[in-house]
């Protein structure tokens, strides 16, 4: 934008006055006094925005750090139902190596009662041949007449010799009958005994083993609801951080957004102090050429040459004449914006493939000049992902003014980027290259109006064939 003379010398020429108020611009003081109450609205509203953005920033960080709260309790759940179930895995294996020694014992018990039924059958068996012995013994004793009477034996004998003898026989069949009687008795106690003790002994491993089971069971069934309550907690915590999740990503992208705000602002700033700038220079420029008109007035009123009075009006017809005002750059015929680029439209605003479209589509090759569609200030040139325009690649925010209406545009997709934040432009320079980076379907510009301030969610979106000339 020229700068303009602060203060005109009164000496210049009539003409010089009217070059000079013919090259500022022809907006007037109502009209600039208008912008300037539209742009300090705008900047309320810009205030009023980054002030909910800061509230949302500020209820978010409160969610986050509840989330991460609710994470830190849900971690120590978590780290005590692993420990609680590794406490009970452990069991369960001790209870499983007990069962197999049980298993082992009753095997050898197994292997015990073989043995023992063995010894069991030979034992019956000797009590068997015992028996037939004694029998046999009592049927010689009453096929002789009745029982043997030991003492008759021993009064038979023919000699002291006979008498050693015989006597020394009968003690000898009496200690083996006795002997025989003693062992039958306590052969059958033994077998009695041992039937007896491996029967309370298997009894006795069976029971262990029962009871070990049963433990076991209560082991594996409480496994199962730590497992239960363990898969509970690991899905709470998985959603407990896609929410952590969702919540940082809402809080970039609120961050991001109160960015673009606050450029948003500045732009508005720098486009108010150009407009009282403009009106200081119209209010001065038509403060000086009043006051020379008066000094040539004067200066007409002591002459009475009529050819130096018409000359006078001529010359301030002229003036007048020269300070016609001519259409401001930023109101475009009525308000209306120039195409960004010259180029067909390939798709237009509205719902395309299931989805919004918020802009109008150029096709163009890459490189083709892309132009401001109005006068403005640069909000932001961007090449990276912030506040959604993840999608865009290299993108361009110009702020506008029209007839007191504040408008967004955005120029998307650009191959190269030929202005910086904070710059002022005129409508129809060129601020950069059509292209095709970000998501792009192909080389192309893809352009955005938006009433008012631009937005994460496009809200403010119109169609920009409503506003192009």
């Amino acid at each position: 934008m020229r700068k303009f003379p602060v203060l005109l010398s009164t000496i210049v020429a009539a003409s010089t006055i009217t070059l000079s108020t013919t090259s500022i611009s022809a907006e007037s003081t109502a009209d600039l006094n208008k912008k300037i109450d539209a742009l300090q609205q705008q900047q309320k509203q810009l205030e009023e925005k980054q002030g909910k953005l800061q509230r949302d920033t500020d209820k978010t960080d409160k969610k986050i750090n509840k989330n991460l709260d609710k994470q830190g309790s849900v971690e120590k759940e978590i780290h005590s139902i692993d420990t609680d179930l590794q406490k009970t895995l452990e069991q369960i294996t001790t209870k499983e190596t007990e069962i197999s020694n049980t298993n082992q014992q009753i095997k050898e018990l197994g292997k015990q009662i073989q043995k023992l039924k063995k010894e069991i059958t030979i034992l019956k068996e000797r009590i068997a041949k015992r028996e037939g012995l004694l029998k046999d013994r009592l049927r010689n004793i009453q096929q002789n007449g009745g029982s043997m009477k030991y003492i008759e034996v021993i009064l038979g004998s023919k000699s002291f010799g006979d008498f050693i003898s015989r006597s020394s026989a009968v003690n000898t069949i009496m200690d083996q009958d006795k002997s025989i009687m003693e062992q039958h008795e306590a052969d059958k106690i033994a077998v009695e005994k041992n039937k007896v003790d491996v029967e309370n002994k298997k009894s006795e491993v069976e029971e262990r083993k029962q009871s070990l089971q049963a433990q076991k069971q209560d082991l594996v069934a409480l496994k199962g609801q730590l497992d239960k309550q363990l898969s509970k907690k690991e899905t709470l915590m998985a959603s407990l951080e896609e929410e952590h999740k969702e919540l940082e990503a809402y809080k970039v992208s609120v961050e991001e957004e109160q960015e673009i705000l606050a450029q948003q602002a500045e732009a508005a700033e720098k486009a108010k102090q150009l407009a009282q700038s403009q009106k200081s220079e119209l209010e001065q420029l038509a403060k000086e050429k009043a006051e020379q008109q008066a000094k040539q007035e004067a200066k007409q009123s002591k002459s009475n040459h009529p050819s130096s009075a018409n000359n006078s009006s001529g010359s301030s017809s002229n003036s007048s004449g020269g300070s016609a005002p001519a259409p401001a750059p930023e109101q475009n015929m009525g308000g209306d914006m120039m195409y960004p680029i010259s180029a067909p439209i390939t798709s237009h605003y509205g719902t395309r493939w299931g989805s919004m479209h918020h802009g109008t589509d150029f096709g163009a090759p890459i490189g083709t000049p892309v132009r401001s569609a109005a006068s403005g200030v640069v909000i932001m040139t961007n090449s990276a992902s912030q506040a959604g325009m993840s999608g865009y690649g290299n993108v361009i925010l110009v702020s506008h003014n029209i007839n007191g209406q504040s408008y967004t545009t955005l120029y998307a997709h650009l191959n190269s980027i030929g202005v910086s934040q904070g710059q002022t432009v005129s409508a129809g320079q060129v601020i950069g290259a059509s292209g095709n980076t970000g998501q792009s379907t192909g080389p192309h510009l893809h352009f955005e109006v938006h009433r008012g301030g631009w937005n994460g969610s496009k809200s403010n979106s119109i169609d920009p064939m409503t506003v192009l000339n």
